[in-house]
C-alpha cells in the first residue's frame, strides 16, 4: 500500500535578519531570490507598509529549505533592499481575518526566534493529503484541517497563481510540522535548481530531544508518517547524548530541537571546495558527510550527501 507521506516538503529556518541569512545561504552554493513581505496600506492613500514575516526559498527539485523571519509593522530592518514588498488584496471581509492570521505568524515566529535562531520549520509531503489528514484524525493526531493558499509565481506569461493545499498538526512542541501536497509539477520550470554547490533535493532532518523523550517522540513520529522510522525515514530522531555521534561538536541551547538538515548533492570534492573558499568551517559526522556546524550557519547544521 502506498504512503501518504512519501519525503520532506520543506523545513524552515527562522532568523533574526534576513539579509544576514541571505548572504550565508549563497556562501552555502545556494541560489536564493530575493525575499517577499506583506505590506499594508496604514490609511487610504497612503504607501503600503511592510509587516508580518519576510520568507525566501531556496528551491530544490522535489522540496526546499525556506528562509523566513519576523517584520515589525513598517519596518524593513534586516531586510535587503531588494525585498519584494506584495501589497495585500483581499475583499473588505475576509481582511481582518488574514490580518490576524499573519500578526499571529509573526508573533509564532518572533517567539521561536527568541528560543533560538534555527529549524523550527518541519513539513513533509504527500500526493494525498486529503487521505493524509484523515489517516492523522484516525491515529488520534489533531491537526486544523487541509487549507489551501494562493502563492503568486512569477512566469514568462507574468504572475499566476500556485495553489497549495496543507495541513498543521496541532502541539507539536518543536515547531511548526505539517502535510503539504506535493510540489505542483506545473510550476517546476520557474524554480531556480541551477545552485553553484549543486543541491539537488533535501532529503532529512535531525531533531534532537530530551533523555528519556525518545521512545514517545518515536511513538509520535511513527503515527504522523504512518509506519515505523527506518534508516531511509525522512526524519533522523535522537537525544542530546547521542548526538555527537552524528553531529560532532554539536550543542542545541534548547530542547526538542531541530539541529539539522541534510541536502544531496552529485559531488562532494566541489562542495568541500566552495566552503572552504568561502571561509566556512566544513567537519565530518559520523557517517563521514561533510556538514557546516550551526554556530557558522545560523543555528542550523547542513549536512551534504554525494548521491
Amino acid at each position: 500500500m502506498p504512503h501518504d507521506i512519501t519525503r520532506l516538503h520543506h523545513v524552515g529556518h527562522v532568523v533574526s535578519d534576513m539579509a544576514q541569512a541571505l548572504a550565508l545561504y549563497r556562501r552555502l552554493g545556494f541560489h536564493v531570490s530575493p525575499p517577499s513581505v506583506p505590506a499594508l496600506a496604514p490609511r487610504e492613500g497612503a504607501s503600503p507598509d511592510p509587516f508580518g514575516a519576510a520568507n525566501t526559498h531556496a528551491d530544490l527539485s522535489r522540496s526546499f529549505i525556506e528562509l523566513v523571519t519576523p517584520v515589525k509593522a513598517g519596518s524593513t530592518a534586516g531586510l535587503p533592499p531588494d525585498t519584494r514588498i506584495v501589497p495585500l488584496q483581499a475583499p473588505p471581509e475576509k481582511l481582518p481575518m488574514l490580518l490576524s492570521r499573519i500578526e499571529a505568524t509573526s508573533a509564532q515566529l518572533g517567539g521561536w526566534c527568541d528560543r533560538f535562531e534555527g529549524l523550527h520549520i518541519l513539513m513533509f509531503s504527500s500526493p494525498d493529503v486529503d487521505g493524509a489528514a484523515d489517516r492523522l484524525i484516525a491515529a488520534g493526531v489533531d491537526h486544523d484541517g487541509v487549507n489551501t493558499i494562493g502563492r503568486p509565481v512569477e512566469t514568462p506569461n507574468g504572475i499566476r497563481t500556485e495553489l497549495v493545499r496543507y495541513l498543521e498538526i496541532e502541539g507539536a512542541p518543536e515547531g511548526r510540522v505539517g502535510v503539504v501536497a506535493d510540489l505542483d509539477l506545473e510550476f517546476q520550470h520557474t524554480r531556480h535548481l541551477d545552485h553553484p554547490n549543486g543541491a539537488q533535493d533535501l532529503v532529512e532532518a535531525v531533531l534532537c530531544v530530551a533523555e528519556g523523550q525518545l521512545p514517545l517522540v518515536r511513538e509520535r513520529f511513527e503515527r504522523y508518517l504512518g509506519r515505523p522510522i527506518s534508516a531511509e525515514a525522512p526524519i533522523t530522531l535522537m537525544t542530546k547524548a547521542d548526538l555527537p555521534d552524528l553531529l560532532p561538536g554539536e550543542d542545541p541551547s534548547a530542547l526538542p530541537a531541530l539541529v539539522a538538515c541534510t541536502v544531496t548533492v552529485p559531488d562532494i570534492a566541489r562542495v568541500r571546495a566552495l566552503l572552504e573558499e568561502n571561509g566556512l568551517p566544513v567537519r565530518e559526522t559520523g557517517r563521514g558527510e561533510p556538514y557546516v556546524p550551526a554556530s557558522a550557519a545560523l543555528g542550523a547544521a547542513l549536512i551534504f550527501r554525494e548521491t
